[in-house]
């Protein structure tokens, strides 16, 4: 790998440990810090900073007098990041790809105009794709772009290709956005979509993303297999209020963390927002 002077040499080995991990197994070792170091003439601290980087990450395993070795691939994702669906999966060490099932430019429903910040009939963009990894579908996914995002998508390749590469490539950049999450049951388009029983449970998430002027660019509906997909949370756990105490109603108000009510999650950042790669 060529060095990059702007770039700084962490991001260097840990892309380059990226490469590796993908064409290794779970359970392969990697090199030791100090091999990174005579490796890419860097200090301890730096290698160990790349290194450390891929493991909060899920990727790398680090046991204490044995080593560094390649992760058993996640299977959830941190509801309070999204990353996208391609990304996540790489990372899994599978083969992400879609089949794009439909792609319109069609009057706005109320909700989609409700959600968008339209007026009902406005034109956006609805896709319908089942995301796939390897050979197993992993969700059906609804999703309706604002229409300023036609030009950007309406012939861009959604089945090997990033949706929010395409946005970003347009000038259109994800940034934040809000969730909910529920479970349904299968419907008999589900089932015959993802080859499930019917009434099978799923895991429902609706999130709608904004760019960085908060105007919204997609509202999109993901319906996966309870088997095949999960979400983490990270939460704070509340004092019971006192009665009368100052600051109570301040402290309710103000929880950090990833908020949950009933399975409502909100502030999700995406992964990408600072310069990576949402889609």
């Amino acid at each position: 790998m060529i060095p990059d002077p702007y770039r700084p040499r962490y991001r260097e080995i840990e892309q380059a440990l990226r490469l590796r991990i993908a064409s290794l197994r779970p359970g392969d070792a990697l090199p030791s810090d100090a091999d990174l170091c005579r490796e890419f003439g860097v200090s301890r601290m730096t290698a160990r900073h790349a290194v450390h980087r891929l493991a909060e990450e899920g990727l790398l395993s680090r046991e204490p007098g044995r080593g560094t070795f390649v992760a058993e691939p996640p299977s959830h994702r941190r509801a309070n990041n999204l990353i996208g669906f391609s990304d996540e999966m790489r990372r899994r060490g599978r083969d992400p790809w879609s089949r794009l099932l439909r792609r319109e430019l069609r009057p706005a429903r109320p909700a989609e105009a409700r959600d968008l910040r339209l007026r009902e009939g406005d034109p956006v963009v609805a896709l319908l794709r089942i995301r796939m990894a390897d050979r197993v579908a992993i969700a059906v996914e609804h999703v309706t772009l604002h229409g300023r995002c036609a030009p950007a998508v309406m012939h861009a390749d959604l089945e090997r290709g990033s949706l929010h590469d395409a946005l970003r490539a347009a000038g259109l950049v994800p940034h934040r956005g809000r969730a909910t999450i529920s479970a349904e049951v299968a419907s008999p388009d589900d089932a015959r979509l993802l080859d499930v029983p019917p009434r099978s449970p799923l895991l429902v998430e609706r999130r709608v993303i904004v760019d960085a002027r908060g105007r919204p660019l997609e509202a999109t509906e993901s319906r996966y297999p309870a088997d095949r997909y999960a979400l983490d949370v990270d939460f704070v756990v509340e004092a019971a209020p006192r009665d009368g105490a100052p600051g109570d109603e301040a402290r309710r108000e103000g929880a950090a963390g990833a908020r949950i009510e009933g399975a409502r999650i909100e502030g999700a950042r995406i992964d990408g927002a600072d310069g990576g790669r949402p889609g």
